[in-house]
C-alpha cells in the first residue's frame, strides 16, 4: 500500500472499500462561515467525490477570528469563491457545484431537487434554517445540523444528539419551537454545546437585520463544531453510528 500519496493515510485507516464509498458520495454543505467552512474542508480532505457548497455572503473583516475563508487578502470576495479554490487545491479531482446565493423558500426547493447522500446544515439565520431542515427531512436525506457556536469557550461541552435532546442553546431552542409548529420534534441530529452563555456577550440588533443578535465568538469553537459535523457526515456515509 502506498501511504505517501495524498490519500494514503486515509486508505490505511479505512481500507479501499470504505474509501470508495466516500469517493462515490455527494455531500451538500450550506453555510460557509465558522462552522460550514471547516466542515466543507474536512469532507473534501476525506476524499468525498462530489460536493455542493452554498453561501451568499462575502468575507468581512469580522470573520477573520474564526472562518476558514476569511483572510486579509480575501476580504470582499464571496465565501463560495474562496472555498471553491481551496477545496479544489486540496483535491483537484473533486466534482464541485458552487451556488453563490442566499437560500430561502423556492431556492431551497430547487436546491433539494438534486439527490444528496448527506446534508450538512451550517445556516445561522433562523427562518431559512428551519425551512431547510424541514425540506431535508421531507426528502429523506441524512442530515447533521449545527446549532449555535457563539458565546461558548469550553470544547468539552460540545455534543451530538437528536435536536429534542439539545439544551442551553438559544438557536436550538428557537429551531425546536418553529419545527414543533410543523409537527417535527425528533429526527434531526445536531451539534450543540451545553455550556451556558454569558448574556453580557450578546448584542441585540434592530428589526431590519436578518439576524436577531450578534454574540461573541472565539477561533476554535466554530471549527470544532464544523469538525463534528464533518465527522457525522463521513461516518454516516460509511454506515457508522453518530
Amino acid at each position: 500500500m502506498n501511504v505517501t500519496d495524498w490519500m494514503g493515510r486515509t486508505r490505511l485507516l479505512l481500507g479501499e472499500e470504505e474509501l470508495e464509498k466516500l469517493k462515490s458520495a455527494h455531500v451538500l454543505v450550506t453555510g460557509l462561515g465558522g462552522v460550514g467552512g471547516i466542515a466543507a474542508e474536512m469532507i473534501a480532505r476525506a476524499h468525498v467525490g462530489k460536493m455542493t457548497i452554498v453561501d451568499g455572503d462575502i468575507v468581512e473583516t469580522s470573520n477573520r477570528n474564526r472562518q476558514i475563508p476569511a483572510l486579509f487578502s480575501t476580504e470582499n470576495k464571496f465565501k463560495t469563491e474562496v472555498m471553491a479554490q481551496r477545496l479544489l487545491d486540496i483535491n483537484p479531482e473533486l466534482e464541485l457545484v458552487v451556488k453563490t446565493e442566499y437560500i430561502k423558500d423556492e431556492k431551497i426547493n430547487e436546491l433539494f431537487e438534486t439527490h444528496y447522500d448527506y446534508v450538512v446544515d451550517a445556516i445561522d439565520t433562523l427562518s431559512p434554517k428551519v425551512y431547510y431542515l424541514r425540506k431535508a427531512l421531507e426528502m429523506g436525506f441524512p442530515i447533521i445540523s449545527s446549532m449555535g457556536a457563539g458565546g461558548k469557550t469550553d470544547p468539552t461541552c460540545i455534543k451530538i444528539a437528536d435536536i429534542s435532546e439539545s439544551y442551553n442553546c438559544n438557536l436550538a431552542k428557537d429551531v425546536r419551537k418553529y419545527l414543533h409548529r410543523f409537527g417535527i420534534r425528533t429526527g434531526i441530529p445536531v451539534v450543540f454545546s451545553a455550556e451556558m452563555i454569558d448574556k453580557n456577550r450578546l448584542i441585540k440588533l434592530d428589526k431590519a437585520s436578518p439576524k436577531k443578535s450578534v454574540i461573541g465568538t472565539i477561533s476554535y469553537i466554530p471549527a470544532l463544531f464544523g469538525c463534528m459535523c464533518a465527522g457525522a457526515a463521513i461516518r454516516g456515509l460509511l454506515g457508522k453510528s453518530l
